[in-house]
């Protein structure tokens, strides 16, 4: 558990704490671990900067590897990240390995003096988030979790203009939708599995279970290796809430209390444990509510968070904000910013490996995000509204 002074405390990221100073034109020894469709896409975001030079890529999947070391020429394979991790003269990992294994991973790339990049959500269970803050702080490492509305131009800008203007006025309610993603069936017939493919290391710490092409290709639809939607949209969703109500006074970073039901209920029949439609309300100390919604089938609004404040409304995306005021007749202001937010997310994590600065999702804020995420899949799973300490970071007893 971490106390708050422990937990919004930046450690002391100096120079001198380096193990080298980087210099402006230095090219920063650089490993991707977890080779699938997001990490080959984002690594291949970092080599777009032409600031790090991709030394070593790492899989449980031999094709993965492969894929890898094709976009990235030169790079040495590997299956066991304790491996990569032995490498001489790496500085920082890319890690977007299933949610199950994030922990590990992080932790030991950052005893061994890594910078980490870690897609979110940080955490699949809520203890693990302090864990890997207090490895980050120990060992004087930036760790940046893969939240990029942190670092989106169009986040930064409505909330300096409506929320923090005091524009929108008292904010007393937010919604966050995100539908789609869980709209096909998954595979359930016997499939054999690729002789390449290192099914008990995936598993990791898990229960065996002999292999499910399932389970390996959509990790997300089963709780034993993610939260399902709630921490990988709702994560995202109400990191935002968090980074935007936030003020000197009240963090906002942490519901005190959560409720959220849903389950499966389009008939797939594959197994699938995490809920396909899901619907969450969370209530937090500053005075408002949020809630999330996600279904299977993308049908309705297109994803986005929705500030409700006694002014107007503030309707935002990853491409585009638009406020309403109150008044009749007033027209919508709408500004639109296309591109993907993922590359401003990563200069900022390498402008923090030399600098030393904390990155604009340092690993406490991405702890906070998957940790409200998870209050909701612990009050789904027990059917019950889960109260929460902010402060101690405690679910509080039973309480009608």
């Amino acid at each position: 558990m971490l106390t708050r002074r422990e937990g919004i405390q930046a450690a002391a990221l100096t120079a001198l704490s380096y193990s080298r100073v980087l210099g402006a034109n230095d090219r920063i020894p650089f490993a991707l671990i977890g080779c699938g469709e997001r990490g080959l896409y984002v690594a291949g975001i970092f080599q777009k900067t032409t600031q790090v030079d991709v030394r070593a890529v790492c899989d449980v999947f031999g094709d993965r590897t492969d894929k890898a070391v094709a976009q990235a020429a030169g790079a040495q394979p590997f299956t066991d990240h304790r491996r990569l991790l032995e490498m001489k003269g790496l500085e920082a990992v890319l890690i977007a390995t299933p949610d199950h294994w994030h922990k590990a991973i992080a932790i030991d790339a950052l005893n061994a003096g890594k910078d980490v990049y870690v897609e979110k959500p940080l955490t699949r269970l809520r203890e693990e988030g302090p864990e890997i803050v207090r490895a980050a702080r120990v060992n004087n490492r930036v760790c940046q979790v893969g939240m990029q509305q942190r670092s989106g131009d169009v986040y930064l800008e409505a909330r300096e203009r409506y929320v923090r203007s005091g524009l929108l006025g008292k904010i007393s309610h937010v919604d966050c939708v995100w539908h789609g993603g869980a709209n096909q069936a998954l595979p359930t017939e016997p499939a054999q599995k690729p002789a390449n493919l290192d099914w008990v290391r995936f598993l990791g710490a898990l229960k065996y279970r002999d292999w499910n092409p399932a389970q390996y290709l959509d990790f997300r639809a089963f709780l034993d290796f993610g939260g399902g939607k709630l921490t990988d949209f709702g994560a995202h969703w109400l990191d935002v809430v968090h980074m935007f109500m936030a003020s000197d006074a009240m963090p906002n970073d942490a519901p005190l209390s959560a409720v959220a039901a849903g389950g499966v209920y389009y008939d797939f029949h594959d197994g699938r444990t995490a809920p396909d439609t899901i619907s969450a309300l969370f209530e937090y100390p500053g005075g408002f509510t949020v809630s999330f919604i996600s279904l299977a089938v993308d049908n309705g609004p297109e994803y986005h968070v929705e500030f409700l404040g006694s002014n107007g409304r503030l309707y935002i995306n990853r491409n585009r904000y638009e406020f309403r005021a109150v008044e009749k007749g007033a027209e919508p202001v709408i500004q639109r910013f296309p591109g993907d937010i993922t590359g401003q997310h990563v200069r900022n994590f390498l402008d923090c490996c030399r600098s030393r600065k904390l990155p604009n999702a340092d690993v406490y804020i991405g702890h906070r995000a998957a940790q409200a995420a998870l209050l909701a899949n612990q009050s789904y799973l027990e059917k019950r509204r889960i109260r929460f300490d902010p402060q101690r970071e405690e679910v509080l007893p039973f309480s009608a």
